[in-house]
């Protein structure tokens, strides 16, 4: 086995296409379809599999790249550390559900470290991608929640991916809308008093576990509900349709604008709060870059501005 072998797996894995892939590597497409099915005869399994939808990782495949691409990007650390310094970009990536205040980090960690050095990004996305992304090593930090409801869950998916998860702050449910709902001037809200209103909340994709729900509060019966991808379309959807969505209350005004607010939910004997326990998750025993710990540090310093602005 090679690092180019295993340069040539990860490649072929994120295009789906050997023709797409071979394109990308500057090779034929004969070389690095014999060069994955002379790693695959010394391994003694299959990589991938051809299917309508292009080729796709088997299951033995996947638990290959989990180790392997740790492996290569070790070596790709190695390499910068003793390259040519000027010509290198670090990456550091974060992968996050739909925060405010994790963006809102990110932007601070930009304006300190600049783009000139470093490749840099970050994606809003499902639970789902967060935990496979940081797993699998494509984001160094994911930025999630626990509770009662979801904890067992998570933790075993934590487990399986070798991921620690560490307590940022402890909140309770707050109900998010437009300044002029009906219900923006309420000093809290109740369950009774939203059953009016649509609630939105960010799709898991279909085969989604319902543990894997980014909103607080997801296991209560909701008579309407709107499901969205990104943070924008349910700000434009709180906006016109006077919907709602239930959240830490950690918002920060600069990125998500006053036309806002954040109103504490009002519990009741059948419809209790709940304490999320919003974190961070990383690789176990790894050690994180500068950029990565100043970026941590960040997200600190938000969640407590936000907490004074509540």
């Amino acid at each position: 086995m090679t690092l180019q072998q295993i340069h040539y797996t990860l490649v072929v894995s994120e295009s789906r296409s050997m023709n797409k892939a071979a394109e990308k590597l500057y090779i034929s497409q004969p070389t690095l379809t014999s060069a994955i099915h002379s790693l695959e005869d010394e391994l003694g399994i299959k990589l991938f599999n051809r299917t309508n939808q292009g080729v796709i990782l088997t299951n033995e495949g996947k638990d290959f790249l989990l180790q392997a691409r740790q492996i290569y990007q070790q070596y790709e650390l190695l390499k910068d550390k003793y390259s040519d310094k000027n010509s290198i970009k670090q990456k550091f990536k974060v992968s996050a559900q739909h925060y405010s205040f994790a963006t809102k980090a990110f932007v601070e960690t930009v304006k300190k470290y600049g783009t000139g050095k470093y490749d840099l990004e970050i994606s809003e996305t499902r639970t789902m991608d967060v935990i496979n992304d940081v797993g699998n090593s494509i984001s160094e930090v994911g930025i999630l929640f626990l509770c009662d409801y979801n904890r067992k869950y998570l933790e075993k998916l934590f487990a399986e991916r070798n991921l620690k998860f560490t307590e940022l702050t402890k909140a309770n449910a707050f109900v998010y809308l437009y300044r002029e709902h009906p219900l923006a001037k309420n000093s809290s809200i109740s369950y009774e008093e939203l059953t009016s209103y649509p609630n939105m909340s960010f799709d898991q994709g279909e085969n989604s576990s319902f543990y894997l729900n980014e909103e607080i509060l997801a296991e209560n019966d909701y008579p309407q509900t709107i499901k969205v991808n990104d943070r924008a379309t349910m700000l434009n959807l709180m906006r016109g349709l006077n919907g709602y969505t239930l959240c830490s209350g950690f918002i920060c005004q600069e990125l998500n604008g006053e036309d806002y607010v954040a109103i504490p939910y009002q519990a009741d004997p059948n419809n209790p709060n709940v304490t999320m326990e919003i974190g961070y998750i990383v690789k176990s025993h790894s050690m994180l870059s500068d950029i990565a710990l100043n970026y941590i540090e960040e997200l600190k310093k938000n969640i407590e501005d936000s907490k004074r602005g509540i």
